[in-house]
């Protein structure tokens, strides 16, 4: 009897391992490490052997005293002083804990430097994340062919994630501190030759009903975020729209665009993959945005594990300066950038054969408390390094969260340019919570009404 019930259960498993079904919720004994030894996230609660890495203890979630919504928030650690510098001229001794686009650019600019500074484990979510967080842990899972993922609501859909599909897919699902945000931004490139140029100037309002405190998996349509990006400026484009729905199921996913000399909205079926993102003047591609932005199922996902790496972190102060202040010639300014040490999970990205990408291996590097990708590695068809993906992250302890959804941006290791984009550095207000509009707000047609006005 026990022979014939372990061959039925193996059987299955074959069979499910042959429809693409990768049968990812965790036993109720792995879920309850949450805890215990891990966050309610999934990271690793105790610091690292040396204590350069602290204990987890809860993250950041006051706000600061007369902050109002939309306000610029403060650099809560404006008084740490840099533990050290690395620079080309010591970059072997840190050799272990840098990403190869970081050694790239230490190799190509001599006035480039990380200024590291104590780690502060900042990332926080609300008590009802966590607990969904929790639940999803033993019900979610993934299809690792389509990329769909079902099972999961309210929280990180894969908490003790076993390959990269789910680690990516917890960057796509992460909390960025409440169901609807408004963050208008610029985007700002910075040329080969030291030219600073505007791209765009933008209005953006993006939805997450899979955040909806007030919601369920039993109630969740699937949509997990929706968008509406305005642009204001150059004058050339002022009045186009972007729009687009992501779906938990990638095939149901939608985006739409609307042209002023064309006078209606069409659908963009192009905005995904390698195509050249119009708000970065096409400098970077569509699914760079936001680190990752739409289905990523042109490549293979491997998860190389869990590493120590120095990374961009708390960076209210960057979000403070002016443009003109942050973005320099050849990199950002080092004096406006903080960098800290932090436990990152490590996914390689490499093209499926018979598919195309002009980056056919990239490798993210996934934040263990926040589990937003913080860095990438682009690499071209010989094998070269080409492109280096950053964001700095920014600390809003009101909401509470730590979101990599500004300032985020890319380096071309071989041309010199790079650009900045979701930048409010030079806006009157920042990233914020929004009224929850009604669905018909994030629609072609009210993107269409919005742009004629």
């Amino acid at each position: 009897m026990q022979t014939t019930r372990t061959l039925r259960h193996s059987l299955l498993a074959i069979a499910l391992l042959s429809s693409g079904l990768a049968q990812a919720a965790v036993s109720p004994d792995q879920a309850a490490r949450l805890n215990a030894d891990l966050t309610p996230m999934g990271a690793e609660r105790a610091g690292n052997a040396d204590g350069s890495i602290p204990a987890w203890t809860g993250g950041y979630t006051q706000a600061p005293a007369g902050y109002k919504n939309g306000d610029k928030r403060a650099d809560p650690f404006a008084a740490d002083k840099p533990l050290y510098t690395v620079s080309a001229s010591n970059m072997t001794q840190y050799a272990d804990l840098l990403a190869e686009g970081t050694k790239a650019l230490l190799q190509k600019y001599p006035a480039y430097r990380l200024d590291v500074y104590p780690t502060h484990r900042s990332a926080a979510a609300p008590q009802w994340v966590y607990d969904n967080t929790l639940q999803n842990a033993t019900r979610a899972t993934l299809d690792v062919e389509s990329e769909k993922v079902s099972g999961a609501y309210g929280g990180i859909p894969f908490p003790l994630p076993q390959n990269g599909a789910e680690v990516l897919w917890n960057h796509r699902l992460a909390w960025h501190g409440a169901d609807t945000i408004y963050s208008p931004f610029d985007t700002w490139l910075m040329t080969a030759g030291g030219k600073k140029l505007q791209a765009t100037r933008a209005r953006f309002w993006y939805q997450r009903p899979y955040y909806f405190q007030d919601g369920s998996l039993d109630t969740f349509a699937g949509k997990y975020l929706v968008g509406k990006l305005l642009t204001e400026q150059p004058s050339s484009k002022a009045g186009e729209g972007l729009m687009t729905h992501w779906d938990m199921d990638p095939a149901l996913r939608g985006a739409w665009q609307y042209l002023v000399g064309q006078r209606r909205v069409r659908r963009a079926p192009n905005v995904a993959y390698d195509t050249p993102d119009f708000v970065t003047s096409g400098v970077g591609f569509f699914d760079e945005a936001f680190m990752i932005f739409g289905p990523t199922d042109r490549h293979d996902l491997k998860l190389v594990g869990k590493k120590e790496l120095l990374v961009p972190y708390n960076n209210n102060r960057a979000g403070l300066a002016s443009s003109d202040e942050l973005v320099k010639p050849g990199f950002l300014n080092p004096d406006l950038v903080r960098w800290e040490k932090h436990r990152v999970w490590v996914v390689e990205a490499t093209l499926k054969a018979g598919k195309r990408h002009v980056v056919p291996r990239r490798t993210y590097y996934v934040d263990e408390d926040s589990w937003q990708v913080l860095l990438v590695d682009g690499y071209d068809a010989q094998g070269k390094l080409g492109r280096h993906n950053y964001s700095l992250t920014l600390l809003a302890p009101e909401m509470p969260a730590l979101t990599a959804e500004m300032m985020w941006g890319s380096y071309n290791l071989e041309t010199g340019a790079y650009f900045l984009n979701s930048s409010a550095n030079d806006l009157s207000v920042q990233y914020q919570s929004y009224p929850r509009p009604p669905a018909s707000f994030f629609t072609p047609d009210a993107m269409a009404s919005d742009s004629v006005r």
